[in-house]
C-alpha cells in the first residue's frame, strides 16, 4: 500500500515538469509536501504490511472457516428438512395411531358393554336355574307324590276289583239254582249287576212278587246282609208297549212299583237295612235289547239290582290334597 503511494507521487512529481511553470510551482510545492508526508509515513507502511499479511490469512482463515461454516448450515439445513419432513411423518402417524387407540377404546367400550350384559344373563340364568331346578326338585317330589298316591288308588282299585269280583261269585253261587233266560250275574264297572226277568218276578203288567221271586231275593238278601259295605240300586226296567191301567198309567209308574216291591221284599221280609237301598223306575228308556221282536222286548222286561261296594276309602283317598296324611 506504502508503495503504491509513493509510485503516485512520484508520477504526479513527472508530470509537473510537462506542465506550465505557474502550475508547476504549485504542485511541485504540493508534490514536496505529499513526498516528504509519505517519507514520513513509509516506517509505518513497513509495520502495516506486517498486520495486513496476518489480517490477510485471518480473512483467508475466516472466508475458509465462512465456507465450512456454509457447508455445515447446508448440511444443518438438510437436516432440519428431513427432521420437519420426519416430524411430519410421525405427526401424521401419530394422529393414525391416536385414532387406532380411540378405535380400540370404543371397541374396549363395546366389549365391556357385552361382557356386562353377558354377566347380567348370566346372573339371571343363575338365578333362573336356581329357579328352574326348585321347580324341577318341587315337580320331582310331586311326581313321586303323585307316584305314590297312584299306586295306593291302584292297590285299593285291585283290592276293591277282587272284592267285587268274589260279590260276584258269592251271589252267583247263591243263585245257581236258577237258569240264565230267569236271571244272569255279571259285572261292570266295579259293579255286580243281577239281572231278573218278569217272568220270576212278577205277571204281566204287574208289581206283585211271585213266590218263585221271592225265593231268588231272600239268596241276594242273604248275601247282602254278610257283606255290610255293599250299596244296593234297584232299577225297574219295561219295553216301549204303552201300558196303561187302573193302576198304573204308564210304564214309568209301572217300572217304578216294581223296584220298589222289590226293595219292600228285601226290607220287609229280609232284613236289608233301607238306607242301603235306592229304588228307581227307568221305563222303557235304558234297553238291552231291540223293542221290534218279542224277544228283545222279553230281555228288556227286567229288574237290575246292581251291588257296588262302598267306596269311601277310594274316594277319600282320590279327593285328599297333595301333602295331607
Amino acid at each position: 500500500m506504502c508503495k503504491s503511494l509513493i509510485l503516485q507521487a512520484f508520477k504526479m512529481f513527472v508530470n509537473l515538469f510537462i506542465q506550465t511553470p505557474q502550475l508547476l510551482m504549485k504542485r511541485l510545492f504540493t508534490t514536496i509536501a505529499l513526498v516528504c508526508i509519505g517519507a514520513a509515513l513509509l516506517p509505518s507502511c513497513i509495520v502495516s504490511k506486517k498486520k495486513y499479511l496476518a489480517a490477510t490469512q485471518r480473512a483467508d482463515k475466516e472466508h475458509a472457516d465462512n465456507l465450512e461454516l456454509q457447508k455445515r448450515l447446508a448440511q444443518q439445513t438438510e437436516l432440519n428438512k428431513w427432521l420437519n419432513n420426519a416430524k411430519k411423518d410421525l405427526i401424521t402417524k401419530v394422529g393414525v395411531l391416536r385414532d387406532s387407540i380411540e378405535a380400540l377404546e370404543s371397541n374396549i367400550a363395546t366389549l365391556e358393554g357385552k361382557v356386562s350384559d353377558l354377566n347380567n344373563k348370566i346372573a339371571t340364568l343363575g338365578s333362573e336355574n336356581q329357579s328352574t331346578a326348585k321347580e324341577l326338585s318341587n315337580t320331582k317330589e310331586k311326581i313321586a307324590e303323585q307316584r305314590r298316591r297312584l299306586e295306593q288308588l291302584q292297590a285299593l282299585i285291585d283290592r276293591q276289583q277282587k272284592a267285587t269280583e268274589a260279590l260276584r261269585k258269592k251271589i252267583a253261587d247263591a243263585l245257581v239254582g236258577f237258569n240264565s233266560s230267569e236271571l244272569t250275574v255279571t259285572m261292570k264297572n266295579g259293579k255286580v249287576y243281577i239281572s231278573m226277568q218278569e217272568s220270576l218276578l212278577f205277571p204281566s203288567g204287574s208289581a206283585e212278587v211271585n213266590p218263585k221271586g221271592k225265593e231268588a231275593l231272600s239268596k241276594v238278601a242273604t248275601v247282602l246282609n254278610t257283606s255290610k259295605d255293599i250299596f244296593v240300586d234297584i232299577e225297574g226296567h219295561t219295553d216301549s208297549l204303552p201300558i196303561h191301567t187302573v193302576k198304573y198309567a204308564d210304564n214309568w209308574a209301572l217300572s217304578t212299583a216294581r223296584a220298589t216291591s222289590i226293595a219292600h221284599v228285601l226290607i220287609d221280609e229280609y232284613k236289608v237295612v233301607p238306607a242301603r237301598l235306592i229304588a228307581s223306575g227307568r221305563s222303557e228308556y235304558d234297553p238291552v235289547a231291540t223293542n221290534s221282536t218279542p224277544e228283545g222286548r222279553a230281555k228288556n222286561r227286567r229288574t237290575e239290582i246292581i251291588l257296588e261296594p262302598k267306596l269311601d276309602e277310594l274316594m277319600e283317598l282320590m279327593n285328599k290334597k297333595p301333602g295331607e296324611e
